[in-house]
């Protein structure tokens, strides 16, 4: 075979061979692109346990492949099955993601309107997406829940109702139901205080401890209410009358050699401050202000449900330099520049005198807190807390067990103090109230004690 002919039966091998390899090659990248096999995710968010009378099913279906195609949610129970939801989504396209890549979905389920009754059910959820997969029908995920239905409220009783309450006041309602399972508690003026079991040995009768903010006007209304895991609620209509109070006026007096040993201090806390020695203590007073009380409301979001203290809440010796709610004017060089509220009882006597844990309780703030200062946090149990401030020392941690015998620190002037005194506040649930009740044997005995005995033989 001459030398040519040797040359082109090699060049038509080659040819063939390339031809070949993009023909298999083109067939695969076909195949990877329209018969993609990764399934498409599904995850339902809820319910986690059970549907009630009006639940909402939610759930999130994602393919980033080829796109959803379609998506069905059914829910049955014995020999009934509902499809609750349906939905299609439309070709975009012939390559890449071809149907929708992420679709949230909240679907509502009313358990009569659909027939369904107390008891064991399944929710089934299927999506399929555009892959060509599975003889044209795409890629399929499944997610099978089994769930129950429940659509009987929780069954409760009011045992006894505060009867009269005063702006920055307290009170309770004792109640009883059976239902173990279940969230329940006061909703006063559109606030909820959780209500917690009263304890010994006694695993029906609850407490809620609840409050008026010094700044109410009245009372819009007053429920107790409860309600399951499933979503059911029940609520009773209680009556409370409101008994007004009127709240000192009080002129404080700011001058510039409290700025000067002030705002140094602050600083030192809080990088952002700037501007004038008076605008960093407005800013100080306002935003400062509302920034520590929300740590403190936050603080009191997850109270220990046992109550630890026995009687009433003892008071530091001393003389009272202010009172609780006062409402404070501010001066600077004889003109109003401010105006706040005062939170709690401000008790001097002598400098640094020992400040002790006014009921038994465990810390749950010991550290700096901007106007408070060296502040300290006692968890007294369900919902009842109280605050120590402008303390000069700390002797507890977070975690520590107090008794009325715990000295937990000496008074002082850190935060925004102009003299040596303790600055002490009681909150139930988050809400400042006066200490003065707190600090009253008989009003612990005629609004708690007495309730709570009667209520056992009920």
């Amino acid at each position: 075979m001459s030398r040519f002919k040797r040359s082109r039966s090699r060049s038509k091998t080659i040819f063939l061979f390339i031809l070949l390899f993009i023909i298999i090659g083109g067939g695969g990248a076909a195949f990877f692109l329209f018969f993609e096999g990764e399934q498409p995710q599904l995850q339902l968010t809820s319910p986690q346990q059970y549907l009630g009378k009006n639940s909402v099913i939610t759930f999130t279906a994602v393919d980033t492949k080829s796109g959803l195609r379609n998506i069905s949610l059914k829910i049955s129970q014995d020999s009934l099955i509902k499809e609750l939801y349906r939905e299609e989504f439309p070709r975009s396209g012939f390559t890449g993601i071809i149907g929708v890549p992420e679709k949230q979905v909240q679907v509502p389920f009313n358990a009569v309107e659909n027939g369904f009754k107390d008891g064991p059910a399944q929710i089934t959820l299927q999506i399929r997406d555009y892959s060509m997969r599975g003889f044209l029908k795409g890629n399929r995920t499944e997610v099978v829940k089994d769930i129950t239905v429940d659509t009987t409220p929780p069954k409760i009783s009011i045992l006894h109702s505060e009867r009269y309450i005063n702006p920055g006041g307290s009170g309770i309602v004792i109640y009883r139901s059976a239902d173990t399972d279940m969230t329940s508690g006061v909703q006063i003026n559109g606030v909820f205080h959780q209500g917690f079991l009263v304890g010994d040995g006694r695993d029906d009768t609850y407490i809620c401890y609840f409050a008026l903010p010094y700044s109410a006007h009245g009372i819009d209304s007053s429920f107790l209410v409860a309600s399951d895991p499933a979503g059911n609620q029940s609520k009773l209509a209680f009556s409370v009358v409101f008994k007004d109070k009127q709240f000192r006026h009080d002129r404080i007096d700011v001058s510039d050699g409290f700025l000067d040993k002030k705002i140094p201090e602050f600083a030192q806390h809080y990088q952002n401050m700037h501007g004038s020695m008076i605008e960093q203590y407005l800013y100080t007073n306002n935003d400062m202000r509302i920034e520590n009380n929300q740590r403190i409301s936050d603080l009191c979001k997850s109270p220990n449900p046992l109550r630890m203290w026995e009687g009433k809440f003892n008071r530091m010796p001393g003389s009272t330099r202010a009172g609780f709610a006062d409402d404070r004017t501010y001066y600077y060089q004889d003109k109003p520049i401010d105006h706040q509220v005062h939170l709690g009882i401000d008790l001097a006597s002598t400098k640094q005198a020992n400040v002790r844990a006014a009921e038994k309780g465990t810390v749950i703030h010991a550290d700096y807190l901007g106007i408070y200062g060296n502040m300290i946090m006692i968890d007294h149990g369900q919902g009842i807390f109280s605050l120590y401030s402008h303390l000069s020392q700390m002797n507890v941690s977070v975690g520590d067990t107090v008794d009325t015998q715990t000295v937990i620190g000496l008074t002082g002037t850190t935060g925004m103090a102009g003299g040596d005194h303790l600055h002490f506040s009681m909150l139930v649930n988050g809400v400042f109230v006066t200490p003065k009740e707190w600090w009253d044997q008989h009003w612990i005995d005629v609004t708690i004690e007495e309730p709570l005995t009667e209520s056992r033989f009920q």
